[in-house]
């Protein structure tokens, strides 16, 4: 069962005015502890001896010098990984992998759970990856960026009504601080009707993608796009069958005898970017509805 992102306190008190939430680049203040915290363990036996002979190779693999300011100890490898920033995702990122690729594989499975939970509840832009042999970007800056130009763009643009709003607590729900799959998908198409209004059925004051989408069905000669059509083509065949993905990939929104299935993460995201793709198209005007 899914909820609504609890916001904070403060926001709810209207103390303070919402923040972004995610996802973060780099490594965000408040996860380099936890993840310091995660590598030093990750790199630590039962006994709380540190797996020195890990850490060394770790070490050599990223070209980072032990510590050596203590002789007594002799070269400390372990604690040369407590680093910062980009280079500690390069630590987390090589001990994933060296996990994988050593027979003893040094690394339990059930670690790699809580690293995953860390970057989720932290709001990072990585994860692991589903092989468990390193880390990935959860959302591509060039993809984050065109998504967030969107929000600008329609933002700006007094005939998309609604639609910045939508689509910004659609990513938020998808990529932020408690994930909420079903309310991703539902403000994702909300984004993309108040988008589309204007253009399909700006008379229709309870327009909704269903109806939308029958509007073009019924009338797709008074419609066009800035996308070049052959001759016989339909230009609004792209446009049609991407708001019907949407909207027909929306599981959760009708009850009924059977069980209702909600919308998976996975699902949710690629829905938000179905939605700013088709919100970038009626805001840019690529969209048109003919006199």
């Amino acid at each position: 069962m899914t909820t609504t992102p609890r916001p904070r306190f403060s926001v709810r008190a209207s103390l303070a005015e919402p923040t972004d939430d995610g996802p973060f680049d780099g490594v965000p203040e408040h996860l380099l502890v936890p993840l310091q915290s995660w590598v030093k363990e990750s790199l630590t036996y039962g006994n709380g001896t540190p797996k020195e002979e890990a850490a060394r190779d770790i070490c050599l693999r990223l070209r980072i010098a032990p510590i050596t300011s203590n002789p007594r100890l002799g070269p400390q490898y372990r604690e040369a990984l407590m680093l910062s920033g980009t280079d500690l995702l390069d630590v987390v990122d090589e001990i994933l992998a060296y996990s994988t690729t050593t027979p003893t594989r040094f690394l339990d499975s059930w670690k790699i759970v809580p690293l995953q939970e860390l970057l989720d509840n932290a709001g990072s832009a990585y994860r692991v990856t589903d092989s468990r042999d390193g880390l990935e970007e959860r959302v591509t800056p060039a993809v984050r960026d065109a998504v967030r130009q969107t929000m600008t763009d329609a933002a700006a643009a007094a005939s998309s009504g609604s639609a910045a709003d939508h689509l910004s607590t659609a990513w938020q729900a998808a990529y932020g601080r408690s994930p909420d799959p079903q309310r991703a998908y539902s403000e994702a198409i909300k984004a993309v009707e108040a988008a589309a209004h204007a253009v399909v059925q700006s008379k229709n004051q309870r327009a909704t993608l269903g109806t939308m989408l029958g509007e073009i069905g019924n009338a797709r000669h008074k419609f066009d796009t800035a996308i070049s059509t052959p001759p016989g083509k339909d230009p609004m065949a792209p446009v049609e069958a991407m708001m019907r993905a949407l909207w027909e990939g929306q599981t959760s929104r009708h009850g009924g005898q059977a069980p209702t299935v909600a919308e998976t993460l996975e699902a949710a995201r690629a829905g938000v970017h179905l939605a700013a793709a088709l919100v970038q198209w009626f805001v840019s005007g690529a969209v048109v509805r003919n006199p």
